[in-house]
Parts: structure tokens; sequence; C-alpha cells
């Protein structure tokens, strides 16, 4: 019963942890839209392989700092504060990533999937490095 009851103190935490990651992954994915100038939404309805590979890297890129600031941080705030960090790190791996690669929403707007992958890898990438660096 004291098992019960101890689990059953954990779900407002876990409820208010899970509601502030979803919105802090809505907010990042529409702030992520308007960075990169292709359409990532439009390109996945009309079945673009390289949109749909590249923006499911960036958000697991964003999700794993997220999961490590959820399991590491002392609070709400801090963790929110560590979903900014993570997010604007994955701006900055896009812009990086544009500076080396300016053709890089053209050739998703194309299809090529290489792009895609290698976009999604890198974000991927970087979302470890960062959640490896959160763990404090």
């Amino acid at each position: 019963m004291a098992e019960l009851q101890n689990s059953l103190f954990g779900l407002l935490p876990f409820l208010a942890y899970f509601i502030v990651a979803v919105v802090m992954l809505v907010i990042f994915v529409t702030i992520y839209k308007f960075v990169t100038p292709h359409k990532e939404m439009a390109l996945i309805k009309e079945n673009n392989s390289a949109a749909s590979l590249s923006l499911t890297g960036t958000v697991l890129g964003f999700s794993i700092p997220i999961a490590s600031a959820a399991a590491n941080s002392v609070g709400l705030i801090d963790f929110a504060v560590w979903g900014v960090v993570a997010g604007v790190l994955q701006i900055i791996t896009f812009l990086v990533f544009r500076a080396f690669y300016p053709q890089v929403s053209s050739r998703i707007e194309k299809g090529e999937t290489a792009i895609g992958i290698h976009l999604g890898g890198v974000s991927i990438s970087v979302g470890l490095l960062n959640a490896a660096c959160m763990t404090y």
C-alpha cells in the first residue's frame, strides 16, 4: 500500500514535467519551422522523405536533451531553462549546417534523402552531446 501511495505522489510531478516537455516541443518545432526556408510539414504531406528524415532528426535532437534535463533538473524552472538551451542549440545546428551546405533547403525540397539523413544525423548527434553535458 505504501508503494502505491509513493507512486501516486509522483503522478503530479510527472504530469507537470510531461506537460512542460510537450509544450516546449511544440514551441520548438514551431520556431524551427520559421527558421528553415523550406516548409517541412507541407513537404512531408507530399511524401518527401528528405524533409521527414531531417525534421525527425531535429525533433529527436531536441527531445534527447529534454529527457536528460527532465531527469537531472532540480525543478520545473531549471527544466525549462535547459529546454530553451536545447532549442537554441538545435537552431544553431541548422544554421551552421546551412553554412556548410547552402543549398540544404532546395535539396530537401527536391527530395534528396542524403541531405535529409545527414541533417537529421547531425541534429541527433548534437542532441546527444547536449544531453550528456546536461548530466550534472
